[in-house]
Protein backbone atom coordinates (compact mmCIF):
# COMPACT_ATOMS: atom_id res chain seq x y z
CA UNK A 1 0.00 0.00 0.00
CA UNK A 2 1.37 2.85 -1.20
CA UNK A 3 0.71 6.65 1.04
CA UNK A 4 2.06 10.10 0.37
CA UNK A 5 3.82 12.68 2.38
CA UNK A 6 0.56 14.52 2.89
CA UNK A 7 -1.51 11.42 4.23
CA UNK A 8 1.38 10.97 6.52
CA UNK A 9 1.33 15.20 7.34
CA UNK A 10 -2.44 15.21 7.87
CA UNK A 11 -2.17 11.72 10.20
CA UNK A 12 0.78 13.78 12.36
CA UNK A 13 -1.10 16.53 12.21
CA UNK A 14 -4.52 14.96 14.42
CA UNK A 15 -2.49 14.17 17.04
CA UNK A 16 -0.09 17.10 16.74
CA UNK A 17 -0.11 21.23 16.30
CA UNK A 18 0.38 22.37 12.69
CA UNK A 19 3.11 23.81 13.52
CA UNK A 20 4.83 20.87 15.34
CA UNK A 21 4.90 19.09 11.51
CA UNK A 22 7.29 20.67 8.93
CA UNK A 23 7.82 19.36 5.61
CA UNK A 24 10.04 23.05 4.60
CA UNK A 25 13.04 22.07 2.86
CA UNK A 26 15.58 24.23 5.00
CA UNK A 27 14.63 22.71 8.11
CA UNK A 28 14.70 19.29 6.48
CA UNK A 29 18.20 20.16 5.39
CA UNK A 30 19.27 21.38 9.05
CA UNK A 31 17.99 17.52 9.78
CA UNK A 32 19.98 15.63 7.21
CA UNK A 33 23.18 16.16 8.75
CA UNK A 34 25.19 15.94 11.55
CA UNK A 35 28.76 16.97 12.77
CA UNK A 36 30.41 14.41 10.34
CA UNK A 37 31.87 14.04 6.65
CA UNK A 38 29.26 11.49 6.37
CA UNK A 39 27.06 12.16 2.86
CA UNK A 40 23.43 14.07 3.59
CA UNK A 41 20.24 12.50 2.68
CA UNK A 42 17.20 14.66 3.69
CA UNK A 43 14.05 13.44 5.99
CA UNK A 44 10.65 13.47 4.71
CA UNK A 45 9.05 15.50 7.48
CA UNK A 46 10.53 16.86 10.58
CA UNK A 47 8.20 17.00 13.98
CA UNK A 48 8.90 18.79 17.17
CA UNK A 49 6.94 16.88 19.96
CA UNK A 50 6.63 18.36 23.59
CA UNK A 51 5.59 15.31 25.47
CA UNK A 52 5.57 11.62 26.21
CA UNK A 53 2.06 10.89 24.47
CA UNK A 54 3.09 13.03 21.55
CA UNK A 55 6.36 10.57 20.66
CA UNK A 56 4.25 7.66 21.07
CA UNK A 57 1.63 8.93 18.94
CA UNK A 58 4.24 9.83 16.39
CA UNK A 59 5.31 6.20 16.71
CA UNK A 60 1.93 4.35 16.65
CA UNK A 61 1.60 6.33 12.73
CA UNK A 62 5.19 4.93 12.17
CA UNK A 63 4.16 1.42 12.44
CA UNK A 64 0.85 1.81 11.10
CA UNK A 65 2.14 3.29 8.00
CA UNK A 66 5.59 1.89 8.33
CA UNK A 67 7.69 5.34 8.12
CA UNK A 68 11.17 5.47 9.27
CA UNK A 69 11.70 7.20 12.33
CA UNK A 70 15.20 9.41 13.02
CA UNK A 71 15.37 10.43 16.50
CA UNK A 72 17.47 13.71 16.52
CA UNK A 73 18.92 15.92 19.50
CA UNK A 74 21.46 18.92 18.44
CA UNK A 75 23.10 17.09 15.56
CA UNK A 76 26.39 17.06 16.87
CA UNK A 77 27.44 13.63 15.99
CA UNK A 78 30.34 12.44 14.44
CA UNK A 79 29.43 8.93 12.64
CA UNK A 80 26.23 9.82 10.73
CA UNK A 81 23.78 8.82 13.78
CA UNK A 82 20.97 11.28 12.22
CA UNK A 83 21.19 11.30 9.15
CA UNK A 84 17.83 9.68 7.71
CA UNK A 85 19.41 7.20 5.53
CA UNK A 86 15.85 5.86 4.18
CA UNK A 87 14.10 9.48 4.11
CA UNK A 88 10.99 8.99 6.93
CA UNK A 89 10.53 10.72 9.91
CA UNK A 90 12.75 12.94 11.87
CA UNK A 91 11.24 13.40 15.18
CA UNK A 92 13.11 16.65 16.80
CA UNK A 93 13.48 16.76 20.75
CA UNK A 94 14.42 20.42 20.86
CA UNK A 95 11.04 21.67 22.83
CA UNK A 96 11.19 18.27 24.83
CA UNK A 97 14.14 20.11 27.38
CA UNK A 98 12.39 20.60 30.85
CA UNK A 99 14.33 19.64 33.79
CA UNK A 100 11.92 18.13 35.67
CA UNK A 101 13.29 16.83 39.02
CA UNK A 102 16.37 17.70 40.93
CA UNK A 103 16.75 15.86 44.14
CA UNK A 104 19.99 17.30 45.84
CA UNK A 105 19.71 15.19 48.40
CA UNK A 106 19.85 12.00 46.39
CA UNK A 107 22.10 13.38 43.59
CA UNK A 108 19.86 13.00 41.40
CA UNK A 109 18.30 14.96 38.07
CA UNK A 110 15.19 14.12 35.93
CA UNK A 111 15.40 15.62 32.70
CA UNK A 112 13.79 15.42 29.27
CA UNK A 113 16.23 14.23 26.06
CA UNK A 114 16.17 18.09 24.94
CA UNK A 115 18.11 19.53 27.75
CA UNK A 116 21.69 20.35 26.92
CA UNK A 117 24.67 19.52 29.54
CA UNK A 118 25.68 23.21 30.30
CA UNK A 119 22.05 24.25 30.65
CA UNK A 120 21.59 21.38 33.39
CA UNK A 121 24.91 22.51 34.78
CA UNK A 122 23.45 26.24 35.15
CA UNK A 123 20.63 24.74 37.06
CA UNK A 124 22.60 22.29 39.26
CA UNK A 125 25.21 25.24 40.64
CA UNK A 126 22.70 26.35 42.64
CA UNK A 127 22.20 23.28 44.50
CA UNK A 128 25.74 22.66 44.38
CA UNK A 129 26.22 20.23 42.47
CA UNK A 130 27.45 19.37 38.24
CA UNK A 131 26.44 16.92 35.98
CA UNK A 132 30.15 14.95 35.11
CA UNK A 133 29.88 13.82 31.59
CA UNK A 134 31.20 16.66 29.38
CA UNK A 135 31.79 15.51 25.38
CA UNK A 136 33.15 18.98 24.19
CA UNK A 137 30.14 19.79 22.61
CA UNK A 138 27.29 21.00 23.95
CA UNK A 139 25.31 17.87 23.13
CA UNK A 140 21.58 17.04 24.17
CA UNK A 141 21.33 14.64 26.90
CA UNK A 142 19.18 12.15 25.23
CA UNK A 143 21.34 12.20 22.29
CA UNK A 144 24.85 12.29 24.74
CA UNK A 145 22.99 9.03 26.37
CA UNK A 146 22.22 7.64 22.72
CA UNK A 147 25.80 7.25 22.06
CA UNK A 148 26.85 6.60 25.55
CA UNK A 149 28.89 9.35 24.98
CA UNK A 150 32.59 10.36 27.38
CA UNK A 151 34.73 12.88 27.06
CA UNK A 152 37.16 14.49 29.40
CA UNK A 153 36.10 13.34 32.80
CA UNK A 154 35.18 9.93 32.61
CA UNK A 155 38.84 8.68 34.16
CA UNK A 156 37.29 10.03 37.78
CA UNK A 157 33.25 9.99 37.32
CA UNK A 158 32.98 7.34 34.15
CA UNK A 159 30.70 7.61 30.83
CA UNK A 160 27.17 8.40 30.21
CA UNK A 161 26.34 4.68 30.96
CA UNK A 162 27.78 4.90 34.28
CA UNK A 163 25.28 8.33 35.27
CA UNK A 164 22.05 6.60 33.67
CA UNK A 165 19.86 5.62 36.54
CA UNK A 166 16.49 5.53 34.64
CA UNK A 167 15.24 6.04 31.31
CA UNK A 168 11.98 6.76 30.09
CA UNK A 169 11.58 5.41 26.52
CA UNK A 170 8.92 4.65 24.16
CA UNK A 171 8.94 2.13 21.75
CA UNK A 172 8.44 1.26 18.00
CA UNK A 173 4.68 0.18 18.42
CA UNK A 174 4.09 3.34 21.01
CA UNK A 175 4.58 1.48 24.26
CA UNK A 176 6.03 3.37 27.08
CA UNK A 177 8.47 1.94 29.41
CA UNK A 178 11.12 2.81 32.09
CA UNK A 179 14.03 0.93 32.27
CA UNK A 180 15.56 1.71 35.53
CA UNK A 181 14.53 3.31 38.90
CA UNK A 182 15.83 5.88 41.32
CA UNK A 183 17.38 2.95 43.65
CA UNK A 184 21.25 3.56 43.96
CA UNK A 185 21.12 -0.22 42.91
CA UNK A 186 19.33 -3.12 42.31
CA UNK A 187 19.36 -6.63 41.55
CA UNK A 188 16.24 -7.04 39.67
CA UNK A 189 15.15 -7.73 36.05
CA UNK A 190 17.77 -7.41 33.78
CA UNK A 191 19.89 -4.21 33.03
CA UNK A 192 17.64 -2.24 31.21
CA UNK A 193 19.38 0.70 31.55
CA UNK A 194 23.23 -0.80 29.74
CA UNK A 195 20.96 -2.17 26.82
CA UNK A 196 19.15 1.15 25.86
CA UNK A 197 21.92 3.61 26.54
CA UNK A 198 24.04 3.81 23.70
CA UNK A 199 21.39 1.99 20.83
CA UNK A 200 21.43 5.20 18.75
CA UNK A 201 18.06 5.46 18.55
CA UNK A 202 17.39 1.55 17.01
CA UNK A 203 15.47 0.67 19.91
CA UNK A 204 13.26 2.93 21.26
CA UNK A 205 13.08 6.75 21.67
CA UNK A 206 14.10 8.87 25.00
CA UNK A 207 11.61 11.08 26.45
CA UNK A 208 13.05 11.28 29.95
CA UNK A 209 16.44 10.55 31.81
CA UNK A 210 16.64 10.35 35.41
CA UNK A 211 20.68 10.81 35.66
CA UNK A 212 23.22 10.66 38.90
CA UNK A 213 24.74 14.40 39.72
CA UNK A 214 27.63 15.31 41.69
CA UNK A 215 28.59 17.35 44.41
CA UNK A 216 31.20 20.38 43.01
CA UNK A 217 34.68 19.76 44.24
CA UNK A 218 35.73 22.12 47.12
CA UNK A 219 38.95 22.68 45.19
CA UNK A 220 39.95 22.15 41.91
CA UNK A 221 43.61 22.89 39.79
CA UNK A 222 44.36 22.14 36.36
CA UNK A 223 48.06 21.67 34.79
CA UNK A 224 49.73 21.48 31.57
CA UNK A 225 52.98 18.92 31.21
CA UNK A 226 54.92 18.98 28.32
CA UNK A 227 56.95 15.86 27.55
CA UNK A 228 60.03 15.05 24.65
CA UNK A 229 57.65 12.08 23.83
CA UNK A 230 54.53 10.60 23.17
CA UNK A 231 55.58 7.72 25.30
CA UNK A 232 56.96 9.58 27.95
CA UNK A 233 53.45 11.43 28.16
CA UNK A 234 51.36 8.46 28.00
CA UNK A 235 54.00 6.43 30.41
CA UNK A 236 53.52 8.71 32.73
CA UNK A 237 49.88 8.91 33.13
CA UNK A 238 50.31 4.65 33.92
CA UNK A 239 52.44 5.98 36.80
CA UNK A 240 49.51 8.59 37.60
CA UNK A 241 46.67 6.11 38.00
CA UNK A 242 48.62 3.45 39.00
CA UNK A 243 49.97 5.78 42.13
CA UNK A 244 45.78 6.21 43.27
CA UNK A 245 45.95 9.36 42.44
CA UNK A 246 41.89 11.06 42.33
CA UNK A 247 42.48 12.58 38.60
CA UNK A 248 39.62 14.01 37.22
CA UNK A 249 40.78 14.54 33.49
CA UNK A 250 44.02 13.56 31.92
CA UNK A 251 44.30 14.48 28.19
CA UNK A 252 46.55 14.02 25.25
CA UNK A 253 47.97 17.09 22.82
CA UNK A 254 50.37 15.65 20.60
CA UNK A 255 52.64 18.44 18.67
CA UNK A 256 50.84 19.40 16.21
CA UNK A 257 48.03 19.96 18.39
CA UNK A 258 49.83 22.13 20.13
CA UNK A 259 50.96 24.24 17.14
CA UNK A 260 46.91 24.43 16.01
CA UNK A 261 46.21 25.43 19.49
CA UNK A 262 48.46 28.27 20.07
CA UNK A 263 47.60 29.87 16.48
CA UNK A 264 43.93 29.42 17.78
CA UNK A 265 43.54 29.75 21.15
CA UNK A 266 46.75 32.88 21.01
CA UNK A 267 48.50 30.94 23.58
CA UNK A 268 52.33 30.48 23.73
CA UNK A 269 52.03 27.57 25.15
CA UNK A 270 55.34 24.62 24.45
CA UNK A 271 54.79 22.68 21.14
CA UNK A 272 55.60 19.69 22.57
CA UNK A 273 53.53 16.06 23.44
CA UNK A 274 51.42 17.81 26.37
CA UNK A 275 48.99 16.54 29.00
CA UNK A 276 46.54 18.39 30.16
CA UNK A 277 45.39 17.76 33.57
CA UNK A 278 42.67 18.42 36.63
CA UNK A 279 42.50 17.64 39.90
CA UNK A 280 39.35 17.22 41.79
CA UNK A 281 39.29 16.95 45.70
CA UNK A 282 39.83 19.12 49.07
CA UNK A 283 42.92 21.55 48.89
CA UNK A 284 45.04 19.91 51.69
CA UNK A 285 44.43 16.18 50.03
CA UNK A 286 45.09 17.86 46.46
CA UNK A 287 48.75 19.99 47.45
CA UNK A 288 49.90 16.04 47.96
CA UNK A 289 48.87 14.57 44.85
CA UNK A 290 50.27 17.80 42.96
CA UNK A 291 53.25 17.08 44.59
CA UNK A 292 53.39 13.65 44.03
CA UNK A 293 52.22 14.25 40.16
CA UNK A 294 55.13 16.52 39.78
CA UNK A 295 57.61 13.87 40.50
CA UNK A 296 55.59 11.06 38.40
CA UNK A 297 55.68 13.57 35.42
CA UNK A 298 59.37 14.15 36.64
CA UNK A 299 60.48 10.54 36.49
CA UNK A 300 59.13 10.79 32.99
CA UNK A 301 61.09 13.44 31.16
CA UNK A 302 58.60 16.19 31.78
CA UNK A 303 60.54 19.39 30.62
CA UNK A 304 57.73 21.85 31.88
CA UNK A 305 54.89 21.68 34.42
CA UNK A 306 52.38 24.69 34.76
CA UNK A 307 49.53 24.91 37.73
CA UNK A 308 46.51 26.46 37.11
CA UNK A 309 44.47 27.33 40.51
CA UNK A 310 42.03 30.51 39.35
CA UNK A 311 39.20 30.31 37.63
CA UNK A 312 40.03 32.29 34.53
CA UNK A 313 43.21 30.34 33.88
CA UNK A 314 41.64 27.07 33.99
CA UNK A 315 38.72 27.84 31.86
CA UNK A 316 41.69 29.07 29.19
CA UNK A 317 43.40 25.66 29.24
CA UNK A 318 40.24 23.53 28.92
CA UNK A 319 39.00 26.39 26.32
CA UNK A 320 41.76 25.68 24.50
CA UNK A 321 41.26 21.74 24.54
CA UNK A 322 37.49 22.01 23.28
CA UNK A 323 38.44 24.18 20.67
CA UNK A 324 40.92 22.41 18.98
CA UNK A 325 38.33 20.61 16.99
CA UNK A 326 38.19 24.03 15.65
CA UNK A 327 41.27 25.18 15.37
CA UNK A 328 42.13 22.62 12.65
CA UNK A 329 38.96 23.76 10.64
CA UNK A 330 39.73 27.22 10.82
CA UNK A 331 43.61 26.35 10.35
CA UNK A 332 42.31 24.34 6.81
CA UNK A 333 40.00 26.13 5.47
CA UNK A 334 37.73 24.31 2.69
CA UNK A 335 38.68 21.04 4.18
CA UNK A 336 36.18 18.67 6.40
CA UNK A 337 37.07 17.24 9.51
CA UNK A 338 37.15 13.59 10.11
CA UNK A 339 37.68 12.74 13.56
CA UNK A 340 38.71 8.74 14.30
CA UNK A 341 37.33 7.32 17.81
CA UNK A 342 39.32 4.00 18.89
CA UNK A 343 40.29 3.13 22.62
CA UNK A 344 42.27 0.33 23.91
CA UNK A 345 44.00 -1.06 26.91
CA UNK A 346 45.64 1.59 28.38
CA UNK A 347 49.24 -0.71 28.09
CA UNK A 348 48.82 -0.71 24.42
CA UNK A 349 47.72 2.94 24.27
CA UNK A 350 51.67 4.30 23.30
CA UNK A 351 52.03 2.32 20.92
CA UNK A 352 48.67 2.62 19.06
CA UNK A 353 48.93 6.34 19.00
CA UNK A 354 52.55 6.11 17.64
CA UNK A 355 51.31 3.68 15.06
CA UNK A 356 48.69 6.46 14.08
CA UNK A 357 50.89 9.26 13.82
CA UNK A 358 53.28 6.72 11.65
CA UNK A 359 50.25 6.29 9.55
CA UNK A 360 49.07 9.97 9.27
CA UNK A 361 52.94 11.12 8.09
CA UNK A 362 52.83 8.18 5.25
CA UNK A 363 49.79 9.58 4.22
CA UNK A 364 51.11 12.89 3.83
CA UNK A 365 48.10 14.70 5.32
CA UNK A 366 47.76 17.55 8.05
CA UNK A 367 46.21 15.87 11.29
CA UNK A 368 46.42 15.97 14.57
CA UNK A 369 46.29 13.52 17.69
CA UNK A 370 44.64 14.28 21.04
CA UNK A 371 43.19 11.60 23.45
CA UNK A 372 41.33 10.90 27.12
CA UNK A 373 44.17 8.99 27.67
CA UNK A 374 42.89 8.08 31.27
CA UNK A 375 40.83 5.64 29.54
CA UNK A 376 42.86 4.51 26.65
CA UNK A 377 40.83 6.86 24.04
CA UNK A 378 42.26 8.70 21.31
CA UNK A 379 41.35 10.80 18.21
CA UNK A 380 43.16 11.50 15.35
CA UNK A 381 41.96 14.76 13.71
CA UNK A 382 42.35 14.64 10.28
CA UNK A 383 41.49 17.23 7.58
CA UNK A 384 40.42 16.63 4.42
CA UNK A 385 39.33 17.48 0.86
CA UNK A 386 35.77 16.31 0.15
CA UNK A 387 35.97 16.98 -3.28
CA UNK A 388 39.28 15.61 -3.92
CA UNK A 389 38.51 11.64 -4.46
CA UNK A 390 42.36 10.56 -3.57
CA UNK A 391 41.58 12.32 -0.20
CA UNK A 392 39.27 10.90 0.75
CA UNK A 393 40.61 7.37 -0.20
CA UNK A 394 43.27 7.87 1.88
CA UNK A 395 41.22 9.22 4.89
CA UNK A 396 39.36 5.74 4.75
CA UNK A 397 42.73 4.45 4.82
CA UNK A 398 43.33 5.78 7.71
CA UNK A 399 40.56 5.15 9.90
CA UNK A 400 40.63 1.36 8.64
CA UNK A 401 43.95 1.20 9.54
CA UNK A 402 44.10 2.67 13.30
CA UNK A 403 40.41 0.64 13.53
CA UNK A 404 42.39 -2.91 12.99
CA UNK A 405 44.98 -1.69 14.99
CA UNK A 406 42.95 -1.63 18.00
CA UNK A 407 41.02 -4.53 17.27
CA UNK A 408 43.84 -6.64 17.30
CA UNK A 409 45.04 -5.68 20.78
CA UNK A 410 41.84 -6.06 22.45
CA UNK A 411 40.35 -2.69 21.74
CA UNK A 412 36.79 -1.00 20.30
CA UNK A 413 36.30 0.67 17.19
CA UNK A 414 34.37 3.62 18.87
CA UNK A 415 35.58 4.56 22.25
CA UNK A 416 32.66 7.23 22.81
CA UNK A 417 31.36 8.78 19.36
CA UNK A 418 29.39 5.57 18.61
CA UNK A 419 28.64 3.23 15.44
CA UNK A 420 26.18 5.15 13.39
CA UNK A 421 26.94 4.20 9.72
CA UNK A 422 30.49 4.87 9.88
CA UNK A 423 31.46 2.25 12.08
CA UNK A 424 28.90 -0.32 10.86
CA UNK A 425 31.50 -2.34 9.23
CA UNK A 426 33.31 -3.26 11.93
CA UNK A 427 30.72 -4.57 14.27
CA UNK A 428 31.32 -7.89 12.96
CA UNK A 429 35.13 -8.62 13.38
CA UNK A 430 34.41 -7.01 16.83
CA UNK A 431 31.83 -8.62 18.37
CA UNK A 432 31.52 -11.86 16.58
CA UNK A 433 28.51 -14.39 17.15
CA UNK A 434 27.46 -11.36 20.10
CA UNK A 435 26.30 -9.33 16.75
CA UNK A 436 23.53 -11.94 16.04
CA UNK A 437 22.17 -11.43 19.92
CA UNK A 438 22.49 -7.89 18.95
CA UNK A 439 20.09 -8.23 15.87
CA UNK A 440 17.65 -10.68 17.41
CA UNK A 441 17.16 -8.20 20.27
CA UNK A 442 16.11 -5.26 17.66
CA UNK A 443 14.23 -7.39 15.78
CA UNK A 444 11.91 -8.20 19.00
CA UNK A 445 11.78 -4.68 20.20
CA UNK A 446 11.60 -2.69 16.34
CA UNK A 447 10.24 -6.13 14.56
CA UNK A 448 9.80 -3.79 11.22
CA UNK A 449 13.18 -2.25 11.32
CA UNK A 450 11.57 1.52 11.63
CA UNK A 451 13.75 3.02 14.21
CA UNK A 452 16.59 4.65 13.05
CA UNK A 453 17.19 2.03 10.14
CA UNK A 454 20.87 1.25 9.10
CA UNK A 455 22.62 2.18 11.73
CA UNK A 456 24.66 -0.51 14.13
CA UNK A 457 23.28 -3.23 12.36
CA UNK A 458 22.62 -4.36 9.10
CA UNK A 459 19.22 -5.27 8.75
CA UNK A 460 17.33 -5.41 5.59
CA UNK A 461 13.46 -4.50 5.53
CA UNK A 462 10.93 -3.12 3.32
CA UNK A 463 10.14 0.29 4.69
CA UNK A 464 7.34 2.99 2.68
CA UNK A 465 9.41 5.27 0.72
CA UNK A 466 7.69 8.92 0.45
Amino acid sequence: MTVSTQEIVQALQSVLTEEQVTVNETVRELHGKDESYHTMKLPDIVVFPTSTEDVSQIMKISTKHQIPIIPFGLGSSLEGHVIPENGGITIDFSLMNNILDVRAEDFLVTVQPGVTRSQLNKVLKKHGLFFSVDPGADATLGGMAATNASGTTSVKYGVMRDQVRDLEVVLADGTIIHTGNKAAKSASGLHLNGLFVGSEGILGCFTELTLRVYGIPEYTTAARASFPSVNDAVEAVVSILQAGIPIARVELVDEPSMKQVNHFSETNYQEKPTLFLEFHGNEAGLQQDVEFTKEIVADHHCEEVEFETDNAGRNRLWEARHNLAYAFIHGNPGKKLMVTDVCLPISELADAVNHARETVNSLNMPAGIVGHVGDGNFHVLLMMDMNDPAERAKADELNERIVLYALERGGTCTGEHGVGVGKQKYQQQEHGAALDVMEKIKRALDPDNLLNPNKILQINSEVTKL
